[in-house]
């Protein structure tokens, strides 16, 4: 790589007269900081599908709200999970870069990053459009559902890019510190997204079909704010459209770091599609309540994955700094905090399960059978804590391809291996939902083991 004196002197400058609280604040103070902004803003972004929900769960029917969620939600956190997993290499290796400022190094990291976007967009858009069909028949997708479901997941992926640039632009700001206007952008995209809906359908009866135009133009919105943010700061992560390029060398360092947390997205969501068939086969009424509990228990996900997306670049910017000994006190203050977070959550959602669902839907058996999901899942979320936060941390080191393996091997593969053997011989919806707390506590337990093996003790800082 080339020197790139036209932003390496003039950025590093800037970088190194102003104080990063992250590697020198109060710990516990910085990651609530951090934390408070990215669940606010992953709140916002899984609004956008709740939205679907619930305007066409109660304005179009029981059909249309399985046909937003159920087997088109899985489809699409396939691909778009896949993609993310990949570009959390690049949030990675900019916070690293950014905590020992490198200025030159974050610019070629921007640049191929956003040209990664636009190339897996228009790559994912053409698979979307075109298998969507035979995907949801492989998942044994119910008929009086099949045809609203693939013109929700078409139009979905014609505006897929959006999705995507937005992703990555966040995920560059979170990885420099600044978490706080990736929520602002996710606000303003959400509130256009539920005013498109009523508009589309409500005001326009386009049922499932309008939902999805709202979520595309809503998405298409965020990335335009992403962008120009990045176009126009002055700090060393400064896009310019013309040097959107493809750099071989930084390339391949985001994919290795990304690429095991692509394909363990991968294996999460094949698992997931295989117990979405077996869900399906029980009948409409328990898929809609399965949708509409996806949607209820993503506000948990939400918790955890703000925290593992906070200690990843808690961890990733004290590593690059030499700051051992901060970045695993972080991560024992981080478990805490995410545990307690937690226990409050499922408490209320245990508590107010049957008035949550009735959001949803006014059908009595979805609803039966949704507050019966809840009730029987809720008590085990406490075991994914230990997995987000230990492979969070991990990913902040560039420790990736063993956390990938754990979850791999504990969670997805034990998960398939539960549905071919125990679902096979007792069948039904406990079965199904039993797969999620084994493979939960054996994979929690490797990571606990892993953990401990690579950081035992003090290292010596910088």
């Amino acid at each position: 790589m080339k020197a790139n004196t036209e932003i390496t002197q003039k950025q590093t400058e800037n970088v190194i007269g102003k104080e990063n609280k992250i590697v020198t604040g109060v710990i516990w103070q910085q990651l609530l900081l951090f934390f408070f902004p990215i669940l606010f803003g992953t709140f916002f972004q899984q609004l956008y599908n709740a939205a679907d929900a619930v305007i066409v769960g109660r304005f179009v029917g029981k059909e249309a709200l399985s046909a937003v969620g159920g087997g088109t939600g899985t489809l699409i956190q396939l691909l778009v999970g896949f993609f993310v997993g990949l570009s959390s290499g690049a949030t990675v290796i900019i916070s690293q870069y950014y905590g020992a400022k490198r200025a030159e190094m974050v610019g070629y990291a921007v640049h191929t990053s956003i040209a990664f976007s636009l190339v897996a967009g228009v790559g994912m858009m053409i698979v979307g459009v075109t298998a969507a069909p035979w995907a949801l028949r492989a998942m044994s997708t119910p008929e009086d559902i099949l045809g609203p479901s693939t013109t929700y997941i078409r139009i979905y992926f014609l505006g897929v890019i959006g999705n995507l640039i937005y992703n990555m632009g966040a995920g560059i700001l979170r990885a420099v510190g600044d978490s706080k206007r990736p929520l602002y952008f996710l606000i303003v995209s959400c509130l256009t997204n539920i005013v498109l809906d009523i508009a589309f359908v409500i005001g326009l009866h386009r049922g499932v079909a309008g939902a999805a135009l709202a979520t595309i133009l809503s998405q298409a919105l965020s990335a335009v704010l992403v962008l120009w943010v990045l176009m126009r700061t002055k700090d060393m992560h400064r896009l310019e459209l013309r040097k959107i390029r493809f750099d071989g060398r930084m390339f391949h360092r985001i994919i290795r770091i990304g690429l095991p947390a692509g394909l363990q997205s991968v294996m999460y969501t094949s698992s997931n599609i295989l117990i979405q068939s077996s869900v399906n086969a029980l009948g409409t009424d328990t898929v809609a309540a399965w949708t509409a509990y996806s949607k209820i228990d993503s506000l948990f996900w939400m918790i955890v994955n703000a925290f593992g997306i906070s200690i990843t670049t808690f961890v990733g910017q004290n590593f690059g700094a030499g700051k051992y000994h901060r970045m695993r006190k972080s991560v024992s203050v981080c478990m805490i905090m995410s545990m307690v977070s937690s226990a409050v959550l499922i408490i209320l959602m245990y508590s107010f399960a049957p008035w949550i669902y009735r959001l949803f839907t006014t059908d009595s058996a979805v609803i039966a059978h949704g507050v019966h999901m809840s009730r029987f899942l809720l008590p085990s979320y406490f075991i994914y804590v230990i997995i987000g936060i230990l492979s969070g941390a991990l990913r902040g080191t560039g420790k990736v391809l063993v956390p990938m393996l754990l979850t791999c091997g504990g969670v997805c593969s034990l998960r398939i291996l539960w549905l071919f053997t125990a679902g096979q011989m007792y069948p039904g919806i406990n079965t199904i939902m039993l797969s999620y707390p084994v493979s939960w506590s054996i994979t929690a337990v490797l990571f606990i083991v892993y953990y401990f093996m690579k950081f035992p003790g003090k290292k010596k800082e910088n």
